[in-house]
């Protein structure tokens, strides 16, 4: 019995530390260096931090067009001063990147508003914009677990938001939405 109770523990434990590994960060910025070699991508936030992601085969890139990725001095189409979203979790010690949104011509349009509604559960979002126009979103799960993080436990109705989104059939998808 005693094994067994040593055993659950150890699995327990395990779990969890499989769980934490899962958390994924958005992180808003300009790519400032792509090391080809190295797997890795820095991305320069607003605030001047150089953030430095590795990415894997199951790396996603979204926003590209097919003669930008085949251009060599480009990742997957992103290259030195392209602003991105990109979702990254850590995985031991490094920060791993498990996808890349490129913002604006192909990849994500930014639309500015205040949020009117959020709906995390049911993944939704509706804001207005100063126009009075009122834009409804899906949430992907990386918008409903990450994205607004920085709006405040309550202070999510009424917040100035971009939110950064594609379109799937006609519905808007929000990947990304952060305070303004």
């Amino acid at each position: 019995m005693k094994k067994f109770s040593v055993l659950v523990f150890v699995l327990s434990l395990a779990s969890f530390t499989f769980a934490a590994d899962d958390v994924v960060s958005a992180i808003h910025g300009t790519i400032s260096k792509i090391d080809k070699e190295g797997k890795t991508i820095a991305i320069k936030t607003a605030d001047g931090t150089d953030h430095t992601l590795h990415w894997g085969k199951n790396t996603v890139v979204r926003g590209t067009r097919a003669a930008d990725a085949a251009a060599k001095d480009s990742w997957h189409g992103l290259k030195e001063g392209t602003e991105v979203v990109a979702h990254a979790t850590k995985r031991g010690a490094d920060d791993t990147v498990v996808e890349v949104d490129r913002i604006g011509d192909d990849g994500l349009k930014k639309t500015e508003g205040t949020i009117k509604e959020i709906d995390r559960a049911g993944k939704k979002l509706v804001i207005k914009t100063d126009d009075g126009t009122e834009h409804t979103f899906k949430l992907t799960e990386h918008a409903t677990k990450d994205a607004g993080k920085d709006l405040g436990e309550g202070a999510e109705k009424g917040a100035k938001v971009a939110v950064y989104s594609t379109e799937d059939a006609g519905k808007k998808v929000a990947h990304f939405f952060e305070k303004l």
